[in-house]
Protein backbone atom coordinates (compact mmCIF):
# COMPACT_ATOMS: atom_id res chain seq x y z
CA UNK A 1 0.00 0.00 0.00
CA UNK A 2 1.29 3.28 -0.81
CA UNK A 3 1.51 5.33 2.88
CA UNK A 4 1.26 8.70 0.77
CA UNK A 5 -2.76 7.56 -0.22
CA UNK A 6 -3.58 7.65 4.01
CA UNK A 7 -4.79 10.49 5.34
CA UNK A 8 -2.72 12.51 7.64
CA UNK A 9 -3.52 12.47 11.56
CA UNK A 10 -2.64 16.09 11.93
CA UNK A 11 -5.39 17.28 9.16
CA UNK A 12 -7.99 15.72 10.66
CA UNK A 13 -10.66 18.08 11.75
CA UNK A 14 -12.03 18.85 15.13
CA UNK A 15 -13.12 15.23 17.10
CA UNK A 16 -9.69 16.49 19.97
CA UNK A 17 -10.79 13.86 22.34
CA UNK A 18 -11.22 10.87 19.91
CA UNK A 19 -7.66 12.02 19.11
CA UNK A 20 -6.02 12.51 22.42
CA UNK A 21 -7.14 8.76 23.12
CA UNK A 22 -5.63 7.13 20.43
CA UNK A 23 -2.58 8.90 21.53
CA UNK A 24 -2.61 8.12 24.87
CA UNK A 25 -3.12 4.75 24.37
CA UNK A 26 0.21 4.87 21.89
CA UNK A 27 2.28 6.19 24.65
CA UNK A 28 0.88 4.75 27.05
CA UNK A 29 -0.74 0.83 25.85
CA UNK A 30 -1.02 -0.59 29.88
CA UNK A 31 -4.20 1.84 29.36
CA UNK A 32 -6.36 -1.22 27.99
CA UNK A 33 -7.38 0.45 24.47
CA UNK A 34 -10.21 2.38 23.82
CA UNK A 35 -13.79 2.28 22.57
CA UNK A 36 -14.97 4.87 20.36
CA UNK A 37 -18.85 5.09 19.98
CA UNK A 38 -20.78 7.33 17.49
CA UNK A 39 -22.15 7.70 14.34
CA UNK A 40 -21.13 6.63 11.09
CA UNK A 41 -18.94 9.09 8.70
CA UNK A 42 -16.96 10.91 11.92
CA UNK A 43 -13.14 9.82 10.85
CA UNK A 44 -13.40 7.01 13.20
CA UNK A 45 -11.43 4.55 11.10
CA UNK A 46 -9.51 7.49 8.86
CA UNK A 47 -7.92 8.33 12.36
CA UNK A 48 -6.62 5.37 13.77
CA UNK A 49 -4.78 4.18 10.10
CA UNK A 50 -3.67 8.00 10.32
CA UNK A 51 -2.01 7.80 13.79
CA UNK A 52 -0.77 3.93 12.83
CA UNK A 53 0.88 5.80 9.56
CA UNK A 54 1.88 8.96 11.56
CA UNK A 55 4.63 6.74 13.33
CA UNK A 56 7.87 6.21 12.69
CA UNK A 57 9.31 2.83 12.05
CA UNK A 58 10.50 0.84 14.96
CA UNK A 59 12.87 -2.23 15.29
CA UNK A 60 11.77 -5.71 14.57
CA UNK A 61 12.84 -9.20 14.86
CA UNK A 62 13.48 -10.26 10.92
CA UNK A 63 10.99 -12.86 10.37
CA UNK A 64 9.00 -12.89 13.49
CA UNK A 65 5.90 -13.98 13.02
CA UNK A 66 4.93 -12.07 15.77
CA UNK A 67 6.80 -9.33 15.25
CA UNK A 68 8.90 -9.23 18.48
CA UNK A 69 11.29 -6.81 19.36
CA UNK A 70 14.43 -7.68 19.26
CA UNK A 71 15.96 -6.62 22.43
CA UNK A 72 13.21 -7.15 25.01
CA UNK A 73 13.55 -10.54 26.79
CA UNK A 74 10.83 -10.41 28.72
CA UNK A 75 8.46 -9.70 25.59
CA UNK A 76 9.35 -11.97 23.18
CA UNK A 77 7.82 -15.09 21.20
CA UNK A 78 10.21 -18.70 22.25
CA UNK A 79 12.20 -18.21 19.15
CA UNK A 80 13.33 -14.75 19.63
CA UNK A 81 14.07 -15.27 23.25
CA UNK A 82 16.58 -17.98 21.92
CA UNK A 83 18.20 -15.43 19.32
CA UNK A 84 18.34 -12.69 21.97
CA UNK A 85 20.41 -14.54 24.96
CA UNK A 86 22.66 -15.99 21.61
CA UNK A 87 22.96 -12.69 20.33
CA UNK A 88 22.02 -13.90 17.03
CA UNK A 89 19.04 -11.17 16.41
CA UNK A 90 18.54 -10.20 12.98
CA UNK A 91 16.86 -6.16 13.60
CA UNK A 92 14.67 -5.06 10.62
CA UNK A 93 12.74 -1.67 10.31
CA UNK A 94 8.92 -2.07 10.36
CA UNK A 95 6.26 0.82 10.71
CA UNK A 96 3.19 -0.34 13.12
CA UNK A 97 0.46 -1.67 11.54
CA UNK A 98 -3.31 -1.48 11.74
CA UNK A 99 -4.82 -5.01 12.12
CA UNK A 100 -8.25 -5.52 11.14
CA UNK A 101 -10.73 -8.10 13.35
CA UNK A 102 -13.94 -9.01 11.12
CA UNK A 103 -16.71 -9.28 12.99
CA UNK A 104 -17.57 -12.53 11.23
CA UNK A 105 -13.93 -14.01 12.72
CA UNK A 106 -14.47 -17.14 14.50
CA UNK A 107 -12.11 -17.70 17.70
CA UNK A 108 -9.61 -20.44 15.75
CA UNK A 109 -9.24 -17.19 13.40
CA UNK A 110 -8.79 -15.32 16.66
CA UNK A 111 -5.96 -17.09 18.63
CA UNK A 112 -4.93 -19.22 15.78
CA UNK A 113 -4.78 -23.31 15.40
CA UNK A 114 -2.57 -26.24 16.59
CA UNK A 115 -1.25 -29.00 14.43
CA UNK A 116 -2.49 -31.88 16.98
CA UNK A 117 -1.44 -34.57 14.34
CA UNK A 118 1.92 -33.06 13.94
CA UNK A 119 2.40 -32.82 17.60
CA UNK A 120 1.19 -36.28 17.62
CA UNK A 121 3.25 -37.76 14.96
CA UNK A 122 6.82 -35.56 15.60
CA UNK A 123 6.75 -34.86 19.26
CA UNK A 124 6.95 -30.70 18.34
CA UNK A 125 4.20 -28.41 18.41
CA UNK A 126 3.08 -26.60 14.80
CA UNK A 127 1.13 -23.16 15.41
CA UNK A 128 -0.91 -21.51 12.38
CA UNK A 129 -0.47 -18.08 13.95
CA UNK A 130 -4.43 -16.24 14.33
CA UNK A 131 -5.27 -12.44 14.47
CA UNK A 132 -3.84 -12.05 17.71
CA UNK A 133 0.19 -13.02 16.44
CA UNK A 134 -0.49 -10.42 14.12
CA UNK A 135 -1.66 -7.58 16.39
CA UNK A 136 1.25 -8.14 18.82
CA UNK A 137 3.18 -4.56 19.34
CA UNK A 138 0.28 -3.10 16.69
CA UNK A 139 -2.94 -1.71 16.57
CA UNK A 140 -5.98 -4.16 16.94
CA UNK A 141 -8.68 -2.30 15.24
CA UNK A 142 -12.16 -3.85 16.01
CA UNK A 143 -15.58 -1.94 13.79
CA UNK A 144 -18.60 -2.51 15.30
CA UNK A 145 -16.97 -4.48 18.16
CA UNK A 146 -20.91 -4.53 20.28
CA UNK A 147 -21.59 -7.23 17.15
CA UNK A 148 -18.68 -9.29 17.80
CA UNK A 149 -19.28 -12.64 19.85
CA UNK A 150 -18.93 -12.37 23.46
CA UNK A 151 -16.91 -15.36 23.45
CA UNK A 152 -14.45 -13.76 21.40
CA UNK A 153 -14.47 -10.60 22.84
CA UNK A 154 -13.85 -12.14 25.85
CA UNK A 155 -10.58 -13.62 24.63
CA UNK A 156 -9.58 -10.22 22.90
CA UNK A 157 -9.88 -8.38 26.42
CA UNK A 158 -8.28 -10.99 28.46
CA UNK A 159 -5.21 -11.08 25.77
CA UNK A 160 -5.27 -7.22 26.22
CA UNK A 161 -5.64 -7.38 29.36
CA UNK A 162 -2.51 -9.93 30.10
CA UNK A 163 0.02 -9.44 26.86
CA UNK A 164 0.18 -12.90 26.06
CA UNK A 165 -2.85 -15.62 23.98
CA UNK A 166 -3.03 -18.73 25.00
CA UNK A 167 -4.16 -21.60 22.70
CA UNK A 168 -5.38 -25.11 24.48
CA UNK A 169 -6.38 -27.99 22.67
CA UNK A 170 -6.47 -31.76 23.43
CA UNK A 171 -3.64 -31.32 26.39
CA UNK A 172 -1.07 -29.34 23.96
CA UNK A 173 -1.19 -25.48 24.97
CA UNK A 174 1.11 -22.69 23.24
CA UNK A 175 1.58 -19.32 24.34
CA UNK A 176 2.72 -16.52 22.58
CA UNK A 177 3.46 -12.42 22.90
CA UNK A 178 -0.15 -10.52 22.13
CA UNK A 179 0.53 -6.78 23.33
CA UNK A 180 -1.04 -4.62 21.21
CA UNK A 181 -3.33 -1.50 21.18
CA UNK A 182 -7.07 -2.43 21.60
CA UNK A 183 -9.27 0.18 19.38
CA UNK A 184 -12.92 -0.47 18.87
CA UNK A 185 -15.93 1.36 17.37
CA UNK A 186 -19.21 1.00 17.43
CA UNK A 187 -22.99 2.75 16.65
CA UNK A 188 -24.73 2.67 20.02
CA UNK A 189 -28.15 2.79 18.19
CA UNK A 190 -26.93 -1.12 16.40
CA UNK A 191 -26.77 -2.57 20.06
CA UNK A 192 -24.51 -2.17 23.44
CA UNK A 193 -21.90 -4.00 24.73
CA UNK A 194 -22.72 -5.74 28.01
CA UNK A 195 -21.35 -3.81 31.19
CA UNK A 196 -18.75 -6.95 32.18
CA UNK A 197 -17.16 -5.63 28.62
CA UNK A 198 -17.74 -2.09 28.63
CA UNK A 199 -15.38 -2.19 31.81
CA UNK A 200 -12.60 -4.14 30.08
CA UNK A 201 -11.65 -1.08 28.00
CA UNK A 202 -9.20 1.50 29.32
CA UNK A 203 -11.08 4.56 27.77
CA UNK A 204 -14.20 5.62 26.06
CA UNK A 205 -14.93 8.31 23.56
CA UNK A 206 -18.17 9.24 22.10
CA UNK A 207 -17.82 11.44 18.79
CA UNK A 208 -20.43 12.84 16.73
CA UNK A 209 -20.08 15.17 13.56
CA UNK A 210 -18.83 18.68 13.99
CA UNK A 211 -21.74 21.12 14.61
CA UNK A 212 -19.62 24.17 13.43
CA UNK A 213 -20.58 25.49 9.47
CA UNK A 214 -16.90 26.35 9.03
CA UNK A 215 -15.43 23.10 10.50
CA UNK A 216 -17.60 21.09 8.37
CA UNK A 217 -16.62 23.28 5.66
CA UNK A 218 -12.82 22.43 6.30
CA UNK A 219 -13.99 18.39 6.66
CA UNK A 220 -15.04 19.25 3.31
CA UNK A 221 -12.15 20.87 1.36
CA UNK A 222 -9.26 19.42 2.84
CA UNK A 223 -10.49 15.76 1.93
CA UNK A 224 -11.30 17.26 -1.52
CA UNK A 225 -7.86 18.63 -1.53
CA UNK A 226 -6.77 15.57 -0.48
CA UNK A 227 -7.72 13.58 -3.14
CA UNK A 228 -6.89 15.66 -5.77
CA UNK A 229 -2.67 15.69 -4.65
CA UNK A 230 -2.00 13.45 -1.57
CA UNK A 231 1.45 14.38 -2.41
CA UNK A 232 0.91 17.84 -1.76
CA UNK A 233 -0.98 17.51 1.13
CA UNK A 234 0.88 15.43 2.82
CA UNK A 235 3.98 17.82 2.07
CA UNK A 236 1.21 20.46 3.50
CA UNK A 237 0.84 18.71 7.00
CA UNK A 238 4.35 17.67 7.11
CA UNK A 239 5.67 20.06 9.57
CA UNK A 240 2.98 19.42 12.20
CA UNK A 241 2.81 15.57 11.71
CA UNK A 242 7.10 15.23 12.22
CA UNK A 243 6.23 17.70 15.33
CA UNK A 244 3.35 15.26 16.40
CA UNK A 245 5.52 12.14 16.27
CA UNK A 246 8.39 13.89 18.31
CA UNK A 247 5.96 14.32 21.13
CA UNK A 248 4.13 11.18 21.41
CA UNK A 249 8.13 9.81 21.57
CA UNK A 250 9.10 12.57 23.87
CA UNK A 251 6.27 11.82 26.49
CA UNK A 252 6.57 7.90 25.87
CA UNK A 253 10.26 8.15 27.26
CA UNK A 254 9.54 10.76 29.61
CA UNK A 255 6.34 8.41 31.13
CA UNK A 256 8.11 6.78 33.81
CA UNK A 257 9.08 10.03 35.21
CA UNK A 258 6.18 10.94 36.11
CA UNK A 259 5.32 11.30 39.72
CA UNK A 260 1.87 12.32 42.14
CA UNK A 261 0.88 13.53 45.06
CA UNK A 262 -0.85 10.52 47.45
CA UNK A 263 -3.58 13.30 47.80
CA UNK A 264 -4.52 12.65 44.52
CA UNK A 265 -5.19 8.71 44.98
CA UNK A 266 -7.92 9.81 47.54
CA UNK A 267 -9.56 12.10 45.23
CA UNK A 268 -9.77 9.44 42.74
CA UNK A 269 -11.19 7.00 45.03
CA UNK A 270 -13.67 10.08 45.65
CA UNK A 271 -14.46 10.42 42.41
CA UNK A 272 -15.49 7.11 41.77
CA UNK A 273 -17.48 6.86 44.79
CA UNK A 274 -19.63 9.96 44.19
CA UNK A 275 -20.54 8.66 40.45
CA UNK A 276 -21.53 5.25 41.46
CA UNK A 277 -18.54 3.05 39.82
CA UNK A 278 -18.24 -0.37 40.60
CA UNK A 279 -15.01 -1.95 40.96
CA UNK A 280 -11.34 -0.74 40.85
CA UNK A 281 -10.12 -0.76 37.47
CA UNK A 282 -11.86 2.87 37.00
CA UNK A 283 -9.68 4.26 39.75
CA UNK A 284 -6.50 2.39 38.64
CA UNK A 285 -6.73 3.21 34.75
CA UNK A 286 -8.13 7.02 36.08
CA UNK A 287 -4.55 7.49 37.08
CA UNK A 288 -2.38 5.42 34.74
CA UNK A 289 -4.31 8.14 32.10
CA UNK A 290 -3.51 11.26 34.33
CA UNK A 291 -0.01 10.30 34.38
CA UNK A 292 -0.19 9.73 30.97
CA UNK A 293 -1.75 13.27 30.34
CA UNK A 294 0.82 14.47 32.18
CA UNK A 295 3.77 13.06 30.36
CA UNK A 296 2.12 14.42 27.22
CA UNK A 297 2.10 17.77 28.29
CA UNK A 298 5.85 17.46 29.33
CA UNK A 299 4.62 17.66 33.40
CA UNK A 300 7.12 16.06 35.83
CA UNK A 301 4.21 16.18 38.27
CA UNK A 302 0.44 14.82 37.81
CA UNK A 303 -2.17 17.93 38.62
CA UNK A 304 -5.95 18.03 39.75
CA UNK A 305 -6.85 19.14 36.09
CA UNK A 306 -4.72 15.98 34.43
CA UNK A 307 -6.82 13.84 37.09
CA UNK A 308 -10.22 16.13 35.57
CA UNK A 309 -9.40 15.36 32.41
CA UNK A 310 -8.70 11.48 32.68
CA UNK A 311 -11.97 11.00 34.41
CA UNK A 312 -13.86 11.93 31.06
CA UNK A 313 -12.40 9.38 29.27
CA UNK A 314 -12.52 7.18 32.10
CA UNK A 315 -15.77 6.97 33.75
CA UNK A 316 -18.59 7.66 31.29
CA UNK A 317 -19.02 3.97 30.69
CA UNK A 318 -18.55 2.47 34.07
CA UNK A 319 -21.39 4.59 35.53
CA UNK A 320 -23.61 2.76 37.28
CA UNK A 321 -26.98 2.53 34.93
CA UNK A 322 -30.48 1.90 36.08
CA UNK A 323 -32.51 -0.60 34.90
CA UNK A 324 -34.12 0.04 31.36
CA UNK A 325 -32.33 3.37 31.23
CA UNK A 326 -30.98 3.66 27.85
CA UNK A 327 -29.72 7.20 28.26
CA UNK A 328 -25.38 8.05 27.36
CA UNK A 329 -23.66 9.67 30.31
CA UNK A 330 -23.49 13.43 30.04
CA UNK A 331 -19.85 13.98 30.46
CA UNK A 332 -20.91 18.15 31.44
CA UNK A 333 -22.24 16.16 34.14
CA UNK A 334 -19.35 14.35 35.05
CA UNK A 335 -16.76 17.63 34.74
CA UNK A 336 -19.44 19.57 37.13
CA UNK A 337 -18.87 16.64 39.91
CA UNK A 338 -15.36 16.18 39.66
CA UNK A 339 -14.94 20.41 39.96
CA UNK A 340 -16.79 19.96 42.81
CA UNK A 341 -14.32 17.40 44.24
CA UNK A 342 -11.11 18.67 43.05
CA UNK A 343 -12.52 23.03 43.05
Amino acid sequence: MNNKKIYPFTAIVGQEKMKLALILNVINPSLGGVLIRGEKGTAKSTAVRALADLLPERDQAEGCKFSCDPVNLDQACQSCREKIKNHDSTIVKAKMKVIDLPVSATEDRVVGTLDIEHAIKHGEKRFEPGILAQANRNILYVDEVNLLDDHVVDILLDSAAMGVNTIEREGISYTHPAKFTLVGTMNPEEGDLRPQLLDRFGLVVDVVGEGEISQRVDVIKRRLDFEENNDAFHELYKVNQNEQVERIQNAAVFLPNVRFDDQLLETIARISMSLGVDGHRADIVMMKTAMTIAAYHGNESVTSQDIKEAAIFVLPHRMRKRPFDDSQFNTDSIEEIVDSLIG
